[in-house]
């Protein structure tokens, strides 16, 4: 049994438990690398998108199309989420499991609220707009970026969700901190990513 795994046991964990085992270093290390490839998958997409968000096939166009109001909630309960796995995080270092489960509880409420917009938007598009997927080339870039990045999003709510439920059955340990480490880079990773969709598809959309 290594030091840092007793200390755990013992109910004394390090400073940032989740970079304490060799293990968790490189979890946290190949993360970042998995990130990276992750970045250039979506700036495929982007640079697919801006090619095309001119062909719009005679159907809607971005400024008759998008909402602002909404996408701007949406965007605000995104950034609030990435403040609440922040939190997350300080809870973690400062070993207050409670706290901990609380933020990340609070961060899985925010991303379904967040992905309830979403559903929300895509569902008005199609029904009150007739634009759908196959309507234009700017329509399926659309989707296919924005509901990527909404794919990410439910994925992530899964993740922290399947998280929550480890930290209620074994604590807080060297094992499940990294765990929660890495999923808040994720979590972080693709608030970055829906800041650049706002601006780019959104609001270029909208005044471009």
């Amino acid at each position: 049994m290594t030091s840092a795994h007793a200390e755990s046991v013992n109910g004394s964990l390090p400073h940032e438990p989740e970079k304490a085992t060799l293990e968790g270093r490189n979890k946290v290390l190949g993360f970042w690398l998995f990130l990276g490839g992750e970045s250039v998958l979506f700036g495929t997409l982007f640079a697919t998108f801006l090619a095309l968000r001119n062909q719009t096939n005679d159907g809607p166009t971005a400024h008759e199309l998008f909402s602002l109001p909404t996408t701007a909630a949406a965007t605000l309960i995104l950034l609030v989420s990435s403040l609440t796995s922040v939190f997350a995080v300080q809870a973690l270092h400062r070993h207050k499991a409670a706290a901990l489960r609380l933020w990340l509880i609070i961060t899985v409420i925010l991303g379904l609220g967040f992905l309830g917009l979403e559903i929300y938007e895509f569902h008005e598009y199609v029904t009150a707009e007739k634009f759908g997927m196959t309507t234009s080339a700017f329509s399926s870039a659309f989707y296919t970026l924005v509901g990527f990045h909404g794919a990410h999003v439910a994925f992530g709510v899964c993740w922290i969700g399947i998280l929550i439920g480890q930290l209620y059955k074994k604590g807080l340990t060297v094992v499940t901190a990294p765990k929660v480490y890495v999923s808040a880079m994720y979590w972080h990773f693709i608030d970055v990513v829906w800041v650049f969709i706002f601006s780019v598809v959104y609001l270029l959309g909208k005044v471009g």
